[in-house]
Protein backbone atom coordinates (compact mmCIF):
# COMPACT_ATOMS: atom_id res chain seq x y z
CA UNK A 1 0.00 0.00 0.00
CA UNK A 2 1.23 3.58 -0.62
CA UNK A 3 -0.19 6.53 0.68
CA UNK A 4 1.30 10.11 -1.36
CA UNK A 5 0.81 13.02 0.50
CA UNK A 6 1.28 16.74 -0.74
CA UNK A 7 0.98 20.08 0.74
CA UNK A 8 -0.89 22.57 -1.05
CA UNK A 9 -0.85 26.31 -0.37
CA UNK A 10 -4.37 27.41 0.62
CA UNK A 11 -4.61 29.88 -1.88
CA UNK A 12 -4.55 26.24 -4.72
CA UNK A 13 -6.52 24.71 -2.49
CA UNK A 14 -8.94 27.65 -2.66
CA UNK A 15 -8.81 27.95 -6.17
CA UNK A 16 -9.23 24.51 -6.72
CA UNK A 17 -12.05 24.55 -5.01
CA UNK A 18 -13.05 27.37 -6.86
CA UNK A 19 -13.20 26.00 -10.15
CA UNK A 20 -15.12 22.90 -8.81
CA UNK A 21 -17.90 24.41 -7.74
CA UNK A 22 -18.03 26.20 -11.14
CA UNK A 23 -18.26 23.37 -12.74
CA UNK A 24 -20.52 21.98 -10.55
CA UNK A 25 -22.45 24.94 -10.85
CA UNK A 26 -22.45 24.73 -14.83
CA UNK A 27 -23.68 21.52 -14.95
CA UNK A 28 -26.35 22.30 -12.73
CA UNK A 29 -27.51 24.77 -14.56
CA UNK A 30 -27.44 22.45 -17.95
CA UNK A 31 -29.81 20.15 -16.36
CA UNK A 32 -32.15 22.52 -15.27
CA UNK A 33 -32.32 24.68 -18.61
CA UNK A 34 -32.82 20.86 -20.23
CA UNK A 35 -34.85 19.12 -18.04
CA UNK A 36 -36.39 21.78 -15.58
CA UNK A 37 -37.77 24.14 -18.49
CA UNK A 38 -39.57 21.05 -19.67
CA UNK A 39 -39.36 21.58 -23.53
CA UNK A 40 -41.21 19.09 -25.18
CA UNK A 41 -42.04 17.63 -28.69
CA UNK A 42 -45.04 15.59 -29.00
CA UNK A 43 -43.24 12.28 -29.24
CA UNK A 44 -44.00 8.76 -27.78
CA UNK A 45 -44.53 7.82 -24.31
CA UNK A 46 -43.82 11.04 -22.57
CA UNK A 47 -43.87 9.87 -19.21
CA UNK A 48 -44.02 11.91 -15.46
CA UNK A 49 -47.43 13.50 -16.51
CA UNK A 50 -48.79 13.39 -13.40
CA UNK A 51 -50.67 16.44 -12.75
CA UNK A 52 -52.77 18.91 -14.62
CA UNK A 53 -49.36 21.20 -14.00
CA UNK A 54 -47.76 18.54 -15.66
CA UNK A 55 -50.31 18.12 -18.46
CA UNK A 56 -50.39 22.40 -19.37
CA UNK A 57 -45.96 22.52 -19.29
CA UNK A 58 -46.67 19.41 -21.82
CA UNK A 59 -48.68 21.82 -23.90
CA UNK A 60 -47.25 24.81 -23.45
CA UNK A 61 -43.87 23.18 -23.93
CA UNK A 62 -45.62 22.15 -27.74
CA UNK A 63 -46.55 25.94 -28.16
CA UNK A 64 -49.93 25.85 -27.06
CA UNK A 65 -52.26 28.08 -25.00
CA UNK A 66 -54.96 26.32 -22.80
CA UNK A 67 -57.60 26.39 -20.57
CA UNK A 68 -55.92 26.77 -16.75
CA UNK A 69 -58.58 23.18 -16.16
CA UNK A 70 -59.43 20.49 -18.53
CA UNK A 71 -63.05 21.06 -19.84
CA UNK A 72 -63.44 17.27 -19.37
CA UNK A 73 -61.82 14.31 -18.10
CA UNK A 74 -63.00 10.73 -19.28
CA UNK A 75 -61.60 7.42 -19.29
CA UNK A 76 -61.52 5.36 -22.56
CA UNK A 77 -61.24 1.88 -23.06
CA UNK A 78 -58.57 1.11 -26.03
CA UNK A 79 -60.38 -1.90 -27.83
CA UNK A 80 -58.69 -5.37 -28.12
CA UNK A 81 -59.12 -5.62 -31.61
CA UNK A 82 -58.82 -2.77 -34.32
CA UNK A 83 -61.31 -2.76 -37.11
CA UNK A 84 -60.96 -0.93 -40.21
CA UNK A 85 -62.73 2.30 -38.51
CA UNK A 86 -59.68 2.78 -36.67
CA UNK A 87 -57.19 2.77 -39.18
CA UNK A 88 -57.26 6.81 -39.75
CA UNK A 89 -56.99 7.52 -36.40
CA UNK A 90 -53.78 4.66 -35.36
CA UNK A 91 -52.24 6.82 -38.44
CA UNK A 92 -52.42 10.32 -37.04
CA UNK A 93 -51.12 8.79 -33.77
CA UNK A 94 -48.59 7.13 -35.20
CA UNK A 95 -47.42 9.90 -37.57
CA UNK A 96 -46.68 11.76 -33.89
CA UNK A 97 -44.59 8.52 -32.75
CA UNK A 98 -47.23 6.85 -30.72
CA UNK A 99 -48.57 3.56 -31.09
CA UNK A 100 -52.13 2.92 -29.75
CA UNK A 101 -51.64 -0.67 -30.65
CA UNK A 102 -49.55 -1.23 -27.61
CA UNK A 103 -52.59 -0.32 -25.25
CA UNK A 104 -55.03 -2.78 -26.03
CA UNK A 105 -57.62 -3.25 -24.05
CA UNK A 106 -56.13 -0.92 -21.61
CA UNK A 107 -58.09 2.21 -20.24
CA UNK A 108 -56.66 5.67 -20.34
CA UNK A 109 -57.40 8.83 -19.56
CA UNK A 110 -58.29 11.64 -22.37
CA UNK A 111 -57.80 15.02 -20.27
CA UNK A 112 -59.84 18.02 -23.23
CA UNK A 113 -58.75 21.83 -22.99
CA UNK A 114 -60.23 24.07 -24.94
CA UNK A 115 -57.18 26.08 -26.95
CA UNK A 116 -56.89 29.88 -26.98
CA UNK A 117 -54.07 30.26 -29.75
CA UNK A 118 -54.97 27.97 -32.40
CA UNK A 119 -54.79 30.35 -36.06
CA UNK A 120 -57.43 30.83 -37.58
CA UNK A 121 -59.96 30.16 -34.68
CA UNK A 122 -63.26 30.49 -36.51
CA UNK A 123 -64.75 27.87 -34.14
CA UNK A 124 -63.65 26.90 -30.49
CA UNK A 125 -61.03 24.64 -30.80
CA UNK A 126 -59.89 21.93 -28.02
CA UNK A 127 -57.03 19.99 -27.29
CA UNK A 128 -57.33 16.60 -25.69
CA UNK A 129 -54.20 14.06 -23.98
CA UNK A 130 -54.68 10.70 -23.97
CA UNK A 131 -52.79 9.43 -20.23
CA UNK A 132 -51.74 6.02 -19.44
CA UNK A 133 -49.81 5.45 -16.61
CA UNK A 134 -48.37 8.90 -16.28
CA UNK A 135 -47.38 8.76 -19.79
CA UNK A 136 -48.77 10.46 -22.90
CA UNK A 137 -49.77 7.86 -25.42
CA UNK A 138 -52.03 9.91 -28.02
CA UNK A 139 -53.68 13.06 -28.61
CA UNK A 140 -55.35 15.24 -30.83
CA UNK A 141 -56.92 18.54 -31.97
CA UNK A 142 -60.06 19.34 -32.77
CA UNK A 143 -62.86 21.78 -33.50
CA UNK A 144 -65.46 21.63 -31.11
CA UNK A 145 -68.10 21.01 -33.97
CA UNK A 146 -66.28 17.92 -35.17
CA UNK A 147 -65.26 19.60 -38.46
CA UNK A 148 -61.81 18.70 -38.31
CA UNK A 149 -59.06 17.26 -36.30
CA UNK A 150 -55.18 17.10 -36.55
CA UNK A 151 -52.21 16.05 -34.45
CA UNK A 152 -50.57 18.07 -31.54
CA UNK A 153 -47.93 19.81 -33.86
CA UNK A 154 -48.85 23.18 -33.81
CA UNK A 155 -49.76 23.82 -37.50
CA UNK A 156 -47.47 25.72 -39.80
CA UNK A 157 -48.63 28.92 -41.92
CA UNK A 158 -48.49 27.03 -44.68
CA UNK A 159 -51.43 24.43 -43.33
CA UNK A 160 -54.53 26.59 -44.02
CA UNK A 161 -56.58 23.87 -43.57
CA UNK A 162 -56.60 20.54 -41.34
CA UNK A 163 -55.53 17.49 -42.06
CA UNK A 164 -59.09 15.84 -41.77
CA UNK A 165 -62.57 16.10 -40.54
CA UNK A 166 -63.35 14.77 -36.89
CA UNK A 167 -66.06 12.53 -38.51
CA UNK A 168 -63.14 10.36 -40.16
CA UNK A 169 -62.20 8.90 -37.14
CA UNK A 170 -65.12 7.05 -35.16
CA UNK A 171 -62.74 6.50 -32.32
CA UNK A 172 -62.18 8.44 -29.63
CA UNK A 173 -63.44 12.17 -30.69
Amino acid sequence: MFIVTARLPKKKMLAGGFTALCCCAAVAAALLLTLGGRAVTASAEVKNIRTNDDRLAYLGGLGWQVSAQPIATEELLIPKEFDDSYAGYLKLQEDQGFDLTQYRGKRVKRYTYQLTNYPTQDEPVQIALLIYKNRVVGGQIQSASGSFLHGLALPSSEDSQPQATAAAFGFMV
